[in-house]
Formats: structure tokens, sequence, C-alpha cells
């Protein structure tokens, strides 16, 4: 059972002291982990001009907002099955 009946707002978090939180299910990193931890950059996007049928444009947009990000997962799933079929 929850020590909190309800989800806690991020201004009560801030208040809960360091020593109240309870970290048994958060195992310490030790030194096997970290001989195999990786920096991962990440993708990160960039502002490009793209010119796209009306039909399409309309589409995405009018599932609402965050249209351009399902443009960009529609992208990104193209050129991931491209490039699993060249390996």
């Amino acid at each position: 059972m929850s020590k909190y009946k309800k989800p806690m707002t991020p201004e009560e978090i801030a208040q809960v002291e360091d020593s109240d939180i309870d970290f048994s299910d958060i195992p310490e990193l030790d030194a096997d982990f970290w001989d195999n931890a990786a920096v991962i950059q990440p993708d990160t996007k960039q502002p490009v001009t793209l010119r796209v049928k009306k039909s399409v444009l309309e589409y995405f947009k009018a599932g609402g907002k965050g249209y351009q990000t399902r443009i960009n997962a529609v992208l990104e799933s193209y050129v991931e099955t491209q490039q699993s079929k060249q390996h």
C-alpha cells in the first residue's frame, strides 16, 4: 500500500525531506554499472523548411496539437525501415 493516498504536486514533493525518501527498491550503482555505461548523445531535432502537399499537412493538423511530432514519427519510422533493409 502506498504511503500517499494521491499523487503529490511538485510543491508537495519539494517539501519532503531527503531522510523521508525510501530508496530501498533502488539499488546503488556499483563499479560494474559504470564499467558498462556509455554516453549516448541525444538525437536532437533540426529546424527545416519542408514542402509537403496541402492534403498531407491538413491530415496531420486535423489530429490536433503535436502534428509536427507525428510527421517526424512517420519519417523516423520510414528511415528505420529503410535502414533495416540495408543490413
